[in-house]
């Protein structure tokens, strides 16, 4: 098990274990998430635990030209009963997604060091958030990071049914239209895999990263 030090460095991500996990320890700092990111790592761990860091494989990705969009979605967004924003309410939506419960997950993730550093991140312009939005309430979300011609998902929430589907969906157009290559959703969840999200090998997802970033 591999210890970080104040280093901004990480072991190489084909040293984690079986189920991705790669190291503990360090700090939340721009600097070290950024290079984790670079390197196809992120943070993600209990409130009570230190700091540990990932690089799952295969590593669940979504390709936006393969993004599905099923009818009843079609249907929810030319009804026009939501509104879709980016980076409206981007410390809202990190919050909402620390408190809402979601089917896919057990708990909470995302602590106030967390939610601290992602704002840092996004005052810099690389986290953003997405925003559903339904009479001027804010309904739904998602944010993550932005890199290159990356986008690397971290989490989404919803208190009112298909909000998370519609802010990813929209966002995922935009991110298309500004040539973003590929979607990292991290772990497996249905909910993503109904939109289009599928597994790749680490190695081919690290060799984008080093194509893209």
């Amino acid at each position: 098990m591999y210890f970080l030090t104040n280093d901004i460095s990480f072991p190489p991500v084909e040293t984690a274990d079986e189920n991705g996990f790669l190291a503990f320890g360090g700090d939340l700092s721009v600097e070290r998430l950024l290079y984790a990111y670079q390197q196809g790592i992120f943070p993600w761990y209990n409130e009570e635990d230190p700091i540990c860091w990932w690089s799952p494989d295969p590593r669940f990705v979504l390709f936006p030209e393969q993004l599905h969009i099923s009818k009843s979605m079609k249907q929810v967004i030319t009804q026009g009963k939501f509104r879709f924003t980016i980076n409206h309410a981007f410390e809202q939506v990190i919050r909402a997604c620390s408190s809402v419960e979601r089917k896919d997950a057990n708990g909470t993730w995302i602590n106030e060091e967390m939610i601290g550093a992602y704002i840092n991140l996004h005052k810099l312009g690389y986290a953003i958030s997405a925003e559903t939005w339904y009479e001027n309430k804010l309904v739904g979300g998602l944010y993550g990071v932005k890199m290159g011609k990356m986008f690397f998902g971290e989490s989404m929430f919803s208190v009112m049914s298909n909000a998370s589907k519609f802010a990813f969906i929209k966002l995922v157009q935009q991110l298309k239209l500004e040539d973003i290559k590929l979607v990292d959703c991290q772990m497996h969840t249905a909910h993503l895999e109904s939109l289009g999200a599928v597994m790749i090998p680490r190695k081919q997802f690290i060799e984008m990263l080093d194509e893209y970033i």
